[in-house]
């Protein structure tokens, strides 16, 4: 058993700190938010009244906040929780945020003696949920193999990219080509749907041949063509478009960082960013589909 200090119970943490109660860790959280602390304790788990008092004692701390500000708020300053941690604890963020903050408090942390892993998650809720997240994780060898055994009890595929920071870049990778293939993938069933044909004939069809991608196969973006995705419930749940701009924003400061072209990236971005704008944000990504299907309505 190890104690485990947890920050942040959104959507996404709350899941994950209470599949680590499961596995028979002591785990503390820290959230702004009471209700999700309620259901935190419910779960087995114990609340704090701040970040300071969830490391009291803890071996391990794990964060899932929204954005680099509020990672490098948390870990760096005066009032940091870097400074009130021993050293040789281990510090995993599973925030998804910009590369240069996760380097800092990285660096931050190799400085005081405690390991480090910047660690950002694919798999959405149901996977948080479910416990079969995949991790993607930047750090040092012996930072990542401490950190492995901990990240199992959340999560089923468990990736070492590189350094730290590496994590963050191969996330970004990852849902700048999510983007372009839901949007390629709605493009092409619309245009279908447009020249009379079924959305799920085609779908099957290109399921078995060369357009054969992850949003036909497992999230299929069309109402009522697979059942349990977000667009067979009107587009609830799932990743919201809100979150895929962010990631977007994200990869694209990265690429322009590192001087690499990425116009598919860049037209997926005009495109979520068009349609979030237009009301759309906290749907499912998916319902980039309404951005085809809409124009005709």
């Amino acid at each position: 058993m190890t104690q485990v200090a947890f920050i942040g119970l959104g959507n996404m943490g709350g899941p994950m700190a209470a599949n680590l109660v499961k596995a028979g860790h002591q785990v503390t959280a820290f959230d702004l938010v009471r209700s999700a602390l309620d259901g935190f304790v419910a779960a087995g788990g114990v609340a704090a009244t701040s970040a300071l008092e969830a490391i009291n004692g803890a071996q391990v701390v794990i964060s899932m906040l929204p954005a680099g500000k509020h990672v490098a708020a948390l870990y760096l300053g005066e009032d940091g929780l870097l400074g009130a941690l021993t050293k040789g604890s281990l510090v995993i963020d599973s925030s998804t945020i910009d590369v240069e903050t996760a380097r800092r408090v990285g660096h931050a942390a190799a400085e005081l003696g405690i390991d480090f892993v910047d660690a950002p998650v694919s798999g959405g809720t149901a996977g948080a949920q479910a416990g079969t997240l995949s991790f993607i994780v930047g750090g040092d060898q012996v930072c990542f193999d401490r950190a492995q055994p901990i990240l199992q009890c959340m999560g089923k595929n468990i990736f070492h990219a590189g350094a730290a920071g590496a994590g963050q870049i191969a996330k970004m990778c990852n849902n700048m080509l999510l983007s372009v293939l839901m949007a390629g993938t709605a493009e092409a069933l619309q245009m279908g749907v447009e020249n009379g044909l079924d959305p799920k004939v085609l779908s099957d069809i290109m399921v078995k041949s060369s357009g054969r991608n992850w949003a036909l196969e497992i999230y299929n973006p069309v109402p009522g063509v697979m059942a349990g995705t977000p667009a067979s419930n009107n587009y609830q749940g799932g990743f919201m478009v809100d979150l895929m701009n962010k990631d977007l924003g994200l990869a694209l400061g990265a690429a322009q960082a590192s001087g690499s072209a990425v116009p598919m990236g860049q037209q997926a971005s005009q495109l979520f960013n068009a349609h979030g704008e237009a009301g759309h944000g906290s749907l499912d990504f998916s319902s980039i589909y309404q951005h085809y299907s809409n124009k005709k309505a």
